[in-house]
């Protein structure tokens, strides 16, 4: 869910979760540099030699009717870690019932957008820094209305192998629509995140840390829904305070046996759980839960995220080793 930010940008689906591991460490991740070849979709930084050949397809029932999902595929063609990636997002709203302005029926209509990827990166020098970046191009049609655009994402990787200690910053989707709706060019969903993660040494889990959204401050704003009355009937609107905007840029993440055949990840976004919650009810929104399997050249992935008393959703994925 994008809450406060949504409704500024046009293409909002470019910035859902990749992938169910993606979703599982809270909703963002910047840092895993491995097999997982959705995480150029992301991230472009992270494209590397082990994505070499690998296919992923996601999917997810995601909330009223709505499903979306990715796909991905790198191939390195020389030993000199010339990896090449290439990523498909796509989005269908559902069927809607359409009225004109007299309330007589149109029929239904539906909505559907997607964007194509293609993206490279290489390491800066000799150095532990890596710089990438993706091309996309995005295509949406909502009822008769079609719309054209094209965006870039860029990343930067610090991977310190010693330490097993990854940075990233990654700035998504600067770009412009190329033909619009109706005649009004509307900005693109830009993102600022940045992102750290390490594997511990005598333990075997990675934690993730990532702050997103840092080009919007504040990224909270009053909630009509909780403004409170005194027995004078005088109203009180919500005051989200400097700590409470903070804690909304950060998600948590961990991933337990993060190089083994069967892993298991926890996340917590903490803008999420705040915009969602209800008032005098625990219903752990935020929160969510994934799994990895690897068998033979396959490997399973699924979330489960929670957004509220009412509404969840549920992350499919499968990667192919097509070696």
């Amino acid at each position: 869910m994008l809450s406060q930010v949504g409704g500024e940008a046009t293409y909002q689906f470019l910035n859902l979760v990749s992938s169910p591991r993606q979703a599982a460490l809270g909703g963002k991740v910047l840092t895993n540099v491995d097999y997982d070849v959705t995480q150029g979709l992301y991230n472009p930084a992270t494209i590397n030699v082990e994505m070499d050949n690998q296919l992923a397809l996601n999917f997810s029932n995601y909330l009223g009717g709505i499903t979306y999902g990715t796909a991905a595929y790198a191939y390195t063609w020389d030993r000199r870690t010339q990896t090449l990636h290439a990523g498909i997002t796509y989005i269908n709203y559902g069927d809607f019932d359409g009225y004109d302005e007299n309330g007589t029926s149109t029929g239904s209509f539906t909505g559907t957008e997607a964007a194509l990827s293609l993206g490279y990166a290489l390491q800066l020098g000799h150095s532990d820094f890596y710089f990438g970046g993706n091309l996309k191009i995005i295509t949406s049609k909502l009822e008769q209305y079609t719309s054209l655009g094209v965006a870039a994402d860029l990343g930067l990787i610090y991977i310190n192998e010693e330490l097993d200690f990854n940075a990233a910053i990654a700035v998504r989707n600067m770009g412009s629509q190329i033909t619009t709706y109706a005649g009004l060019n509307e900005p693109l969903p830009f993102e600022v995140d940045f992102g750290m993660s390490q594997t511990l040494e005598n333990v075997p889990l990675r934690w993730h840390v990532t702050l997103e959204n840092l080009q919007k401050w504040p990224i909270g704003r009053p909630n009509p829904a909780r403004v409170t009355s005194d027995l004078d009937g005088n109203q009180t609107e919500e005051k989200v305070g400097f700590l409470n905007n903070t804690l909304r840029h950060l998600i948590l993440g961990a991933e337990l046996f993060p190089e083994r055949g069967f892993n298991v990840r926890l996340g917590y976004n903490f803008r999420r759980a705040e915009e969602l919650r209800i008032l005098e009810q625990r219903n752990f929104s935020g929160l969510s839960f994934g799994i990895g399997i690897k068998l033979n050249k396959m490997r399973f992935s699924y979330t489960h995220a929670r957004y509220s008393s009412a509404a969840n959703a549920n992350f499919f994925g499968l990667q192919i080793d097509l070696h």
